[in-house]
């Protein structure tokens, strides 16, 4: 099979096509007026002879690359890998490209990918979460690229800050495990220690609080099942075990409710009324069950690429720089009904 030639010019295109090299260029940019029919001649032409814009060397000419940084930890996980997927798809509907730098290593390689990225001339970038250290929000900053932080409370002007209502989560589900009758609360949370996963421990304890009521607290290792096991075994073998468990994530929630039945012989929720967050796949399979909160990541991905998209447009109109957003309560039999 004969390969093509990977230098075909705009030119030759249009020599093929028999149009003008701007008609090419028209084709190829996203919004541009060009008739259907110059269009169908231009991609035929390009089609025959391998034709692929270099939009590196576009980002040159017109100070955008259309590259945009995802910076996360955990990405392996259910509820990462779920906004990873929105963010992809919605960079993709307004013809930008996601390049992930991985944040999981506590090395310099995290540093030296984001540099990388930098030089190649990334238009902006989206911290997934709170785990990556905020001298990365400063570098990002520094070399003047438009950036998101999700669930983060990095105190910076400039970035849009897109955060959830925990306060109004915790005070539902404090309200639903009082409904079934529960008083011994306890809170699972991991040793992450990450900004919105304190918010629930503090927003869950201060909701209890005004109902005259102490939480149990325990935090242990990364966010993840194994670490929901450990928990249920800190809070479960307690003098005085709780009747009703929030994890911070579904994650945890599904390891805790697997150590509280195998381990403890407990019937949930009958003898012990468990609540996550995320509403992962695994949160609605039967084996779990689980009452938890589902995160709007179409909203949040959707609201995060329009304003990283306008930032680049002088048409744009302003968009807000702070948005906080509701979770909602999907209800399944792992609380009783009051």
């Amino acid at each position: 099979m004969k390969l093509r030639n990977s230098s075909v010019s705009a030119r030759e295109v249009a020599a093929r096509a028999g149009v003008s090299r701007s008609a090419v260029s028209r084709t190829f940019t996203p919004g541009a007026s060009v008739s259907e029919e110059t269009r169908r001649k231009v991609l035929e032409a390009a089609e025959a002879l391998g034709y692929h814009v270099n939009q590196l060397a576009r980002g040159l000419t017109r100070q955008e690359s259309g590259i945009v940084c995802l910076i996360g930890s955990d990405l392996g996980t259910p509820y990462r890998a779920n906004l990873m997927k929105a963010l992809t798809q919605h960079l993709q509907n307004v013809g930008k490209v996601a390049m992930v730098i991985n944040t999981d290593r506590l090395d310099g390689s995290v540093d030296l990918a984001l540099r990388q990225a930098i030089r190649y001339r990334a238009d902006g970038s989206i911290i997934l979460s709170g785990m990556p250290d905020k001298s990365i929000t400063r570098l990002c900053l520094n070399n003047g690229q438009r950036l998101v932080l999700i669930n983060r409370d990095d105190e910076h002007d400039g970035p849009l800050h897109i955060n959830l209502d925990e306060a109004a989560a915790m005070g539902a589900v404090l309200m639903a495990f009082l409904r079934a009758g529960c008083r011994r609360l306890a809170f699972a949370n991991s040793a992450a220690g990450t900004p919105s996963l304190m918010a629930r421990e503090k927003g869950f304890i201060a909701a209890a609080a005004t109902m005259g009521l102490d939480v149990m607290t325990e935090r242990h290792g990364f966010t993840c099942y194994d670490s929901g096991r450990v928990l249920a075994h800190r809070l479960l073998t307690r003098k005085e075990r709780p009747d009703a468990v929030f994890c911070v994530t579904d994650l945890i929630a599904c390891g805790f409710m697997d150590a509280a039945r195998q381990e403890f012989g407990l019937r949930i929720p009958e003898d012990l009324c468990v609540a996550g967050f995320d509403d992962i796949e695994q949160a609605g399979w039967s084996s779990y069950g689980l009452t938890t909160f589902s995160q709007p990541i179409d909203d949040i991905a959707a609201r995060a690429v329009a304003w990283l998209d306008q930032g680049g447009r002088s048409d744009a109109q302003p968009l807000p720089s702070f948005i906080r957003l509701p979770a909602s309560m999907v209800w399944r039999q792992s609380i009783r009904k009051g």
